[in-house]
């Protein structure tokens, strides 16, 4: 509530509510979420594109300067319509409480983000250096001081539409660094080890929708891995049975 992401709108009211849901991450950080599927369910598809990660990649090809920043808590950087905010309440002990701004686990929300950003900069996406994936903002350079203009023109852009930026998040002109779930240079492009640990250390999966997430997490690196679709096929073949 301190920071206007919702306000409490009642106790007992007869409106349409969804409970909460604490997700932890694997720092030990947490983050709450409405239960939004039965509203997911009826929502329309926003079928805006959002970029293909091994397509996008290929941008970092000869870069010699990368600058990723990341938006801090970019979903409730978007203001809601007042029709919004009266199907996205939640109920918890204490009252019914009326999201402000666009909160996290609704179906369209990463659709309707990637638009927004693409209007922001579409003059720097279209030159080619610029990468936007929803909420990461990556500048890619072949000299030093092209790095110092495009940075400027980015960072003039997002004062001028009063983005916020995590400073913690952001790194600036490295000759190598890790983006998009990869370490990314001018010269190569790896794994990041973290990232494959996060999957390695999950439990053996069980059911077919835990398949279709290993399959999913799996599918993000297959590019770095040999036959991965015979490999793959026997698991594919569970999720269709």
């Amino acid at each position: 509530m301190d920071l206007g992401v919702f306000i409490k709108v009642g106790h007992n009211e007869q409106v349409e509510v969804t409970t909460p849901v604490i997700i932890t991450w694997h720092n030990g950080k947490s983050r709450m979420v409405g239960d939004f599927r039965a509203l997911n369910t009826y929502t329309i598809p926003d079928r805006y594109p959002i970029p293909r990660i091994h397509e996008t990649l290929t941008q970092f090809s000869q870069a010699k300067f990368i600058t990723a920043m990341d938006a801090l808590k970019g979903f409730h950087q978007n203001v809601l319509t007042d029709n919004a905010k009266r199907l996205l309440r939640i109920i918890v002990h204490c009252g019914i409480f009326e999201y402000l701004r666009m909160p996290f686990g609704i179906k369209n929300a990463p659709s309707h983000y990637q638009r927004m950003m693409n209007t922001i900069f579409p003059e720097e996406l279209s030159e080619g250096w610029l990468i936007i994936y929803i909420d990461d903002i990556i500048v890619c350079s072949e000299t030093w001081e092209n790095h110092l203009t495009r940075l400027e023109r980015v960072l003039q852009k997002i004062v001028q539409v009063n983005m916020k930026i995590s400073l913690k998040k952001c790194h600036f002109a490295y000759s190598e660094l890790k983006a998009l779930g990869h370490v990314v240079s001018g010269l190569s492009l790896g794994i990041d080890k973290n990232k494959v640990a996060e999957v390695l250390l999950k439990p053996m999966t069980q059911t077919k929708k835990e398949i279709k997430s290993f399959l999913g997490s799996a599918g993000y690196y297959r590019q770095h891995m040999k036959d991965f679709s015979r490999i793959a096929k026997s698991l594919y073949k569970l999720c269709d049975k």
